[in-house]
This record gives structure tokens, sequence and C-alpha cells, in this order.
């Protein structure tokens, strides 16, 4: 499974495993492409790939991997509620995130770290909610 959508990244995020509530957690990998256009102009010349892009993979990967999904509804990233960010990102690197799902409030909260081979990159925390049902 692919999960692309429109954002500052070019990439897509493949579902490696889609994990089991409570027993493991699901993982996903996307490479981070030498043409991505955010490359252009951070740091022109010694290229880094900036954290709002590594949050925009990771939340990429939280939808495509989101269990238990009610039919017909429409859930969207409501917050990040933290990020932090460990290591730099470089161009050509495979980022390989992993998601902690947990339910709350009516939503879906899902922790989540990205790494490079490397090491860790980011731990991020994402709560999505569903529209159709407010």
């Amino acid at each position: 499974m692919t999960a692309a959508a429109c954002g500052p990244v070019d990439g897509t995020v493949e579902v490696v495993d889609p994990g089991v509530p409570g027993e493991r957690p699901a993982r996903c990998v996307a490479v981070v492409g030498a043409s991505e256009k955010v490359f252009a102009g951070h740091f022109p010349g010694f290229a880094i790939f900036p954290g709002v892009c590594v949050v925009e993979y990771v939340q990429r990967g939280a939808l495509a991997t989101m269990p238990e999904r009610e039919p017909g509804g429409r859930w969207v990233l409501a917050a990040v509620e933290s990020s932090r960010f460990l290591s730099p990102v470089y161009p050509g690197d495979e980022l390989t995130s992993e998601y902690v799902w947990s339910r709350k409030d009516g939503g879906w909260r899902c922790r989540a770290s990205a790494a490079t081979g490397r090491g860790t990159a980011a731990q991020i925390r994402l709560r999505f909610e569903n529209r159709d049902a407010r």
C-alpha cells in the first residue's frame, strides 16, 4: 500500500507492516529523494531535510496505518501534540517510521518515531479527529 497526498514533499510512504494495536507498531518507509523540491532552498550546498517535511511523511504514514477506521469517516490531523528532532535527515536517506496507536476521546492518538540508518531522527505525537462525526 502506498499513501500520497498534496504537501511539501514529493515522495510517497510505503506501509511495510500495518501493525497490530497493543501488540506491535505499524511501520512505514519513505526514501527522501535528492530531487525533493525543499532542498533547493534549505541549506543549498549542504542539504538537510526540514523537520516539517519529516512530520509530513510521518503524518502520511499515520493516515495509511490508522487502525479501525469507521466507514464513511473523514479522519484528519487535528494536532501535532509534540515533535522532537534528534538528528538530521539528508538526501537519499531511507526514513523508517513506527506508529503506536491509542483511542482517546473519540479520536486517535499516535506516537511515532522516524529513523534513518544513523538512528532516530524524530519523535512525534499526532492527534486525529473524525470530522464527519462532529
